[in-house]
């Protein structure tokens, strides 16, 4: 038993030092970013991707690009963490599921804090497809996304290991293809996306590291538990 506690330990150091490399990684990108959109130095780069972008729409893919923006609504996000968590709750599982909780009503705050502080416009490059009147840095989409799908799919991972390749493919696949959808509809710069995902990756570090550390103490206390039970036999 002691030794499953020593490796359980050893893997959550493991996280803990990564976590902290990309959490460091992430916000010296977010910083670099929020300095060069606050001098519009910026400008150039995102409208010459975003009319690139223009030259690709169709009305096929003007529709496909509807419905994967539609997956990083703060509401059906929060409808797939309620179900998520409610089965959690019934696995027995709560400290997954209140950090599941946690990290999508954090990354909410999160957006609603940081827009403010920047006052970013939206694009205005071309007619958009989905009318919005709040601030453009970071995407809301690409935080939010960024940090519920992740979160899930370390989850899923930790049930399915088996599958732990293509539940974290499918993972990166999507939340790329949120944060490329709001591009392509217009409602986003190209840098709004990346520090979106660059903000997303620190609060997601930030709940892995606190899921981690409570599964750790929650299998330290069954160990002391059954350790106290065979001690009175």
């Amino acid at each position: 038993m002691r030794s499953k506690l020593a490796k359980l330990s050893l893997r959550v150091f493991r996280i803990r030092v990564i976590g902290i490399l990309v959490s460091v990684l992430s916000l010296w990108i977010f910083a670099q970013l929020a300095r060069r959109v606050l001098q519009q130095q910026t400008n150039a780069f995102d409208t010459a991707i975003m009319l690139a972008m223009r030259g690709i729409h169709n009305p096929l893919f003007d529709q496909a690009m509807m419905g994967t923006t539609f997956l990083g609504d703060p509401t059906i996000l929060f409808i797939i963490c309620l179900v998520l968590g409610v089965w959690l709750y019934r696995h027995h599982r709560r400290s997954a599921a209140n950090t599941l909780a946690i990290a999508y009503l954090g990354a909410l705050l999160l957006q609603f804090v940081l827009k403010p502080v920047f006052t970013r416009e939206r694009p205005a490059l071309w007619e958009q497809f989905i009318l919005l009147r709040d601030y453009s840095f970071p995407s809301g989409h690409a935080l939010m996304s960024l940090v519920v799908y992740g979160l899930i799919s370390y989850i899923l991972t930790g049930y399915f290991p088996q599958r732990q390749k293509l539940i974290t493919s499918i993972t990166v696949l999507l939340v790329f293809a949120i944060g490329f959808s709001r591009v392509y509809l217009g409602v986003h710069w190209p840098t709004d996306v990346i520090a979106g995902y660059a903000a997303g990756a620190v609060w997601l570090v930030a709940c892995i590291l606190s899921l981690r550390v409570w599964q750790q103490r929650r299998h330290r206390h069954a160990q002391v538990e059954r350790e106290s039970v065979s001690s009175r036999r």
